[in-house]
């Protein structure tokens, strides 16, 4: 896996650095200047990106025909106790909001398979799985 490099610019905005490609990051005003996607967006563009390439690639490799995805996301917070699905039962909880739009001649069944295949990919299993994150701090 590649790494990435985020280094802080003027205000809350960061440069963030992957490979050859560069991005950036900040808040919308008052408390940014807005100058990219907010940390969530990027989030959840990770997420979108993700679902899309693994749903191309399985109906690639199938021969469907599919000729089009588009992956629309939502991130919010929920009380726990409005969520009859969730283990937890007291506090907020994340909740990412995921439609699938599918274009091409499918069928019901290739549809159907195709939405079960999109919660296969790995950034959404990583979302839902129990996650590390290893901090160290450099002098």
């Amino acid at each position: 896996m590649a790494e990435v490099v985020v280094r802080s610019l003027d205000g809350l905005a960061q440069q963030i650095t992957v490979r050859q490609h560069q991005l950036v990051a900040d808040e919308p005003p008052p408390a940014g200047t807005d100058l990219g996607p907010n940390p969530y967006e990027l989030l959840l563009s990770a997420l979108g990106a993700c679902t899309a390439i693994t749903v191309q690639m399985y109906a690639h490799r199938k021969g469907w025909p599919l000729t089009g995805i588009s992956v629309r996301l939502q991130h919010d917070r929920i009380h726990a106790e409005d969520c009859r699905d969730c283990e937890t039962e007291h506090g907020l909880l994340d909740r990412v909001s995921k439609e699938l739009m599918l274009e091409g001649d499918l069928t019901a069944e290739q549809r159907q398979r195709l939405a079960e295949i999109a919660q296969r990919c790995p950034v959404g299993r990583t979302l839902q799985s129990e996650l590390v994150i290893e901090q160290t701090l450099k002098a």
